[in-house]
């Protein structure tokens, strides 16, 4: 038996069924069930939270808060749909709460317009999923340090530019089942084909599995100077030092690059690049000069990507079906593509 989201058993209504319909038929209807008495909270309402509140709501969530303290900008409206262009000035979770909510409206969004860091512990453990964007390290930290030990699943994602990247802690010990092509038990005609198990196209069984997953802190603090890391540099994505250099920015400034200072954070994040590389005891060369020519703003097609897997990850989570990303994803919108990789203890 996996074990499951300790609350009351929902229940699908008629009208739910039929809203849901594709999704059951899809993933079945336990995992909607499990999906629709989930309540899950998103820090942060700018272009990828936008995206990711979107995708949560079409799911079927039973409730979605938003949290923002920030205002709306017109660069917050070029990449975040949910805020209409008039509300610039306004808080964006309470600007988005309108359009969000009309999307799904058997979901229960609310907005809060206050900052995560005023939060009190006990608000983050109300949600069976938090997911952070925008955030500092330390906040993510604290927030993912304090959830993991209530058994919430928590998700930290944001967009820089052309990059962006998400993270995953489900746990120790994440049960989840994955349906696999049913094989067909061999028939009792001689030779050795026949001895051989079939799979069989049409059937599918569901196998149970469990996944285990570090904290936020600890895939953060690999030690690259161990002779096992050194060996596996070369397959590293340099997308996860791109990461440690776009947090360390935000740590100092209190902001993310910004276009309309280009030339001064670019030499700033030239300049970070150097001292966070080395002080993880990896070579700056990783990073070319180029690196800071695109990880400037949140741009819509980033965010599109980045926030449909991320949003899909929370999803599969709170519905305990198929395999799990474990434990980053980072996309690279100039390549077009996107990698997942592990990072922590083994």
């Amino acid at each position: 038996m996996i074990d499951m989201i300790e609350k009351e058993d929902p229940v699908i209504s008629e009208e739910e069924a039929a809203q849901y319909d594709r999704q059951i038929r899809l993933w079945g209807l336990e995992a909607q069930k499990r999906l629709r008495g989930s309540r899950v909270l998103l820090v942060g309402l700018g272009g990828l939270g936008a995206e990711v509140a979107k995708n949560l709501i079409l799911a079927g969530v039973k409730g979605l808060t938003l949290l923002d303290h920030e205002q709306v900008t017109e660069d917050s409206c070029r990449a975040q749909f949910l805020v209409p262009v008039t509300a610039q000035g306004q808080n964006r979770a309470q600007a988005s709460l309108e359009r969000a909510q009309y999307l799904n409206p058997m979901v229960e969004v609310r907005a809060h317009p206050d900052r995560a860091e005023d939060k009190p512990d006990d608000f983050f453990l109300q949600f069976d999923a938090v997911c952070l964007t925008g955030c500092s390290r330390d906040m993510m930290v604290r927030v993912d340090q304090l959830c993991s030990q209530r058994n919430i699943k928590v998700f930290c994602g944001d967009i820089y530019g052309y990059y962006g990247y998400m993270f995953s802690n489900l746990g120790q010990e994440y049960n989840y089942v994955e349906e696999k092509p049913k094989l067909v038990k061999p028939s009792g005609n001689d030779g050795p084909e026949a001895k051989k198990a079939k799979i069989d196209p049409n059937e599918t069984t569901m196998v149970k599995k469990t996944a285990h997953f570090c904290s936020l802190k600890e895939a953060l603090e690999v030690d690259w100077t161990n002779e096992k890391a050194k060996a596996g540099l070369k397959r590293t994505p340099v997308d996860y030092f791109l990461l440690h250099v776009l947090l360390k920015f935000r740590t100092d400034k209190g902001r993310d690059p910004n276009p309309q200072s280009f030339a001064e954070d670019s030499q700033l994040l030239r300049q970070i690049r150097d001292d966070v590389l080395e002080s993880m005891g990896v070579s700056s060369d990783l990073l070319t000069e180029e690196f800071v020519s695109y990880c400037f703003s949140e741009m819509a097609p980033v965010c599109a990507v980045v926030g449909g897997v991320l949003g899909q990850e929370v999803v599969k989570a709170l519905s305990q079906r198929d395999v799990p990303h474990r434990n980053f994803f980072f996309f690279d919108g100039r390549k077009g593509n996107g990698v997942v990789d592990y990072f922590g203890p083994q």
